[in-house]
């Protein structure tokens, strides 16, 4: 996988994960673990993104 596929993969996840905490919290009673949990891989994913120079935009 070249740098720039990696780039995108992430980026997708990074998006796929933002609409998942935003459905979670949109919910009559949203799950607080659950939302803790997808912004914790949310940032792992921008920490990564970050680290090979580019924004999680």
């Amino acid at each position: 996988m070249s740098l720039h596929d990696r780039v995108e993969s992430l980026k997708v996840k990074h998006a796929a994960l933002e609409t998942a905490i935003e459905s979670e919290v949109r919910r009559p009673n949203p799950d607080n673990a659950q939302i803790h949990d997808l912004k914790r891989k949310k940032l792992k994913i921008k920490d990564e993104l970050s680290r090979i120079g580019t924004g999680a935009h």
